[in-house]
């Protein structure tokens, strides 16, 4: 009789299981988007001095006036940062309050970044440590956070904003504000 013949199968049968598995992974990915455990909880409470010599610094209570804010981290070695600049720009013309929270940046490179891309901030904080950041659940920039009036996040997007993402931002604005 044959010996070894499991010796065969065995490896392809193995490769057929690995097989299987890629198929069924690429027909049914896992869930991309990461939901933060900070969704429907307040903000913590900061106050961060002014990132940019041209805008106010942040503080907590400034985003607890009634009013829906899109809170967006980012730096200015940050590459994705610059090309959501665009982006921000349209969202703050259509109306959205826009505060940034700067990352371990120095203030000539903000200043540089912001008089190359834009300054769409209505406030701009410096957070040298990244407390706010990890506080809010961010763990990279850029990520932009939609924050109700009362200071309540009710959106987190992980990345840079695209033009098609706009609309969406421009929508959770406007569900937090009723």
């Amino acid at each position: 009789m044959m010996r070894g013949g499991w010796k065969f199968w065995l490896p392809l049968a193995l490769f057929a299981g690995f097989v299987v598995l890629v198929a069924v992974q690429l027909l049914d990915p896992a869930e991309r988007e990461v939901e933060s455990a900070m969704i429907g909880k307040p903000l913590p409470e900061f106050a961060l001095r002014a990132a940019s010599p041209d805008r106010p610094g942040l503080v907590t209570a400034e985003l607890k006036d009634g009013k829906p804010h899109l809170l967006n981290i980012w730096a200015s070695w940050c590459i994705p940062c610059a090309a959501e600049a665009p982006q921000l720009e349209i969202l703050r013309r259509q109306g959205a309050d826009v505060v940034g929270v700067a990352i371990r940046d120095r203030p000539e490179d903000v200043a540089a970044f912001l008089g190359r891309y834009g300054n769409p901030y209505s406030r701009l904080g410096a957070d040298d440590l990244s407390e706010v950041q990890f506080g809010i659940g961010s763990s990279g920039v850029p990520e932009t956070f939609v924050v109700d009036g009362k200071g309540i996040i009710r959106y987190q997007h992980i990345g840079e904003i695209r033009p098609e993402h706009v609309p969406m931002l421009l929508q959770k604005l406007k569900e937090a504000g009723a």
